[in-house]
């Protein structure tokens, strides 16, 4: 039985991705699904993903054996900037391929694979492919993290309107409400969101226990 992919990509660097990764993959876990999360490329790293190793703080969970095998980030390079310069720079090269055939090992082992890109959806793989190709060329609905900061209204609607122009399915916005800093902004947000994409469903990031562990978690009903 294979499990089921969602690509989770934001409208920007620093918008939230990784902590919803962590969030959605705990609360599906507490649904009684079986959840891997992924990282497509991490850069600024050395040996060991930060980014998985925030997802499963969040999990309150050990490092799992795919873990340690290396399927769940088959790539870390150590400059913190996009993949296709932070390959250059260490003197190696993306094999999207390689990638691929983690995510199906993962999917034969678990119900639910959250794979995390890195930054967002125009963001290079290589010379000649950038994010968005990759998720079109596998066929993963998508999980848009946004937020109600100063600019994201413009940053979420160039997202989705590349996504309608690539065919890619968007299966949920992840509306991540921490930090909050204006409250108008936010409130007004969230309703264009609404009211401008009905069918599309909108998932609310609280702020999570940064203790991990318990604390509020995301409603993930829309994806099981």
């Amino acid at each position: 039985m294979k499990g089921k992919v969602f690509f989770i990509s934001g409208i920007d660097t620093n918008v939230g991705k990784t902590i919803a990764t962590g969030a959605i993959a705990k609360a599906l876990a507490q649904a009684g699904r079986t959840v891997i999360t992924q990282k497509m490329v991490q850069t600024g790293c050395e040996r060991v993903s930060e980014d998985i190793e925030e997802h499963r703080r969040i999990q309150g969970i050990p490092f799992t054996e795919e873990d340690k095998e290396g399927l769940t980030c088959p790539y870390i390079f150590s400059y913190p900037c996009s993949p296709h310069m932070a390959a250059e720079r260490d003197g190696k090269q993306i094999d999207l391929e390689r990638i691929t055939q983690a995510t199906r090992q993962l999917m034969a082992r678990y119900e639910y694979v959250l794979v995390e890109g890195a930054g967002g959806l125009m963001v290079p793989n290589d010379m000649r492919s950038i994010a968005i190709d990759y998720v079109k060329e596998q066929g993963y609905p998508l999980l848009l993290v946004t937020s109600g900061k100063l600019g994201s209204i413009n940053h979420t609607l160039l997202s989705l309107f590349a996504c309608e122009r690539y065919g890619i399915e968007v299966k949920a916005i992840v509306y991540n409400q921490y930090p909050s800093i204006d409250a108008l902004i936010e409130a007004n947000t969230l309703e264009y969101l609404r009211t401008r994409f009905p069918s599309i469903p909108l998932i609310l990031l609280p702020k999570i226990n940064p203790e991990g562990g318990a604390g509020p978690l995301p409603d993930v009903s829309t994806l099981l």
